[in-house]
């Protein structure tokens, strides 16, 4: 799948997922990302799915779904465990106006994310180490695909600014446990079906309180 297919392919999984097309430039700049993606991944175990096919789908096409989903007024994003950039970097891309951190404590991957960052040429900083080890605060806090999810939930609550947004990208099965490590401080809004996702949902809850 040359560049010109892949940009021609993604477009046409997000008109079967009811999305709308990329323009040229994002399509192009996203084929740049999954080239750089398949370079590295090899060696970095940037992600167990080898077919490009599935990977347009599964990882691309619901994270800009998510990124289209995400509330407007969100100027500081942090991807929890970004691990080969999504969903960071597909929301850096089609949110050009948020400031996305991306988080990963793996030095390996987190060197990815780096050259990911200057070759795409996005509005993103990485930051290599924990998240939770953070001590700014984010508008929106997203996790996604992140070990030990419940407690690594409960780190990321206390990181979302006040009137700030919790992403989390689950399934039908997981939401119950996990809203219930976001605390009581979250209210949650009704959850949102991704595209080819075999019960897979967007859960968006609001901090409700300030942070203390």
């Amino acid at each position: 799948m040359d560049s010109s297919e892949v940009k021609s392919r993604l477009n046409a999984l997000l008109a079967t997922a009811g999305q709308t097309p990329l323009d040229d430039e994002t399509a192009s700049r996203f084929e740049s990302y999954l080239s750089l993606f398949f370079r590295w991944r090899g060696r970095l175990n940037l992600s167990g799915v080898r077919d490009k096919e599935v990977i347009l789908s599964r990882h691309l096409v619901e994270s800009i779904a998510v990124a289209r989903e995400l509330p407007q007024g969100i100027t500081t994003l942090l991807d929890f465990g970004s691990g080969a950039g999504l969903p960071g970097i597909p929301i850096a891309l089609c949110r050009p106006e948020m400031t996305v951190t991306l988080a990963e404590s793996q030095g390996k991957k987190a060197a990815f994310l780096q050259e990911a960052v200057r070759v795409l040429g996005i509005q993103a900083k990485v930051h290599a180490g924990r998240a939770e080890a953070l001590r700014d605060t984010f508008d929106c806090v997203i996790l996604r695909a992140v070990d030990k999810m419940p407690k690594a939930v409960a780190n990321a609550t206390r990181l979302v600014a006040p009137a700030g947004w919790l992403a989390l990208m689950t399934t039908d099965a997981d939401i119950a446990q996990l809203r219930k490590a976001a605390g009581t401080e979250i209210s949650w809004v009704e959850p949102v079906k991704l595209p080819f996702g075999h019960h897979r949902i967007l859960a968006l809850g609001q901090r409700v309180s300030s942070a203390t």
